[in-house]
């Protein structure tokens, strides 16, 4: 028995945790217990020197770093390396997670986190503000079951990138609707 708790000893000690900051669909709590299947301890946060943008065409919003603006979002504690992972996939390719320090609101402490930021700088279709309340009230509901589809589908040995099956659930249902 000593082998075996010492050796899951050494697992735990080589997953790292990390505090990530979300300021879109992530602040659902919802969109977090299916990615993650839990719910990690979360603290209010800004992140200074970022503002979020609306995406033409996206439900999910984009930060890119602009002077003298901030984003208000939350940040996730103790989200392990798989999570993270998860995360990652989700986020897919357009966006980069880079470390960036955020306040917390409560203490007003600094925190190291990371954080996904649009790697299109340049990107058109960016425009004004995105507003969670909105999104909550007319997008959350098929927002989780697309997140739930990702997640049956990271799963498979041929998972679709997270944009892919976005774009395949919106377009079914853009399909349904046409024909109601």
């Amino acid at each position: 028995m000593g082998s075996a708790s010492a050796s899951a000893a050494n697992v735990v000690n080589h997953n790292h945790n990390h505090n990530v900051f979300v300021y879109g669909s992530l602040l659902a709590d919802d969109v977090v217990r299916v990615l993650l299947k839990r719910i990690p301890q979360s603290s209010s946060a800004i992140l200074p020197g970022y503002r979020r943008f609306s995406i033409k065409g996206r439900v999910y919003p984009a930060i890119l770093p602009v002077e003298n603006k901030h984003v208000t979002g939350r940040v996730l504690f103790g989200i392990s390396d798989p999570e993270l992972l998860v995360l990652d996939e989700f986020e897919d390719f357009e966006y980069q997670r880079t470390t960036a320090d955020v306040s917390l609101v409560d203490t007003a402490d600094k925190l190291q986190v990371q954080t996904y930021v649009w790697t299109n700088k340049n990107d058109p279709n960016l425009y004004g503000d995105w507003d969670f309340e909105e999104w909550r009230r007319l997008h959350m509901k098929d927002f989780v079951k697309m997140t739930a589809g990702f997640v049956e589908e990271l799963e498979l040995p041929e998972a679709k990138p997270r944009v892919a099956a976005y774009e395949s659930f919106y377009q079914q249902n853009a399909d349904n609707s046409e024909m109601s």
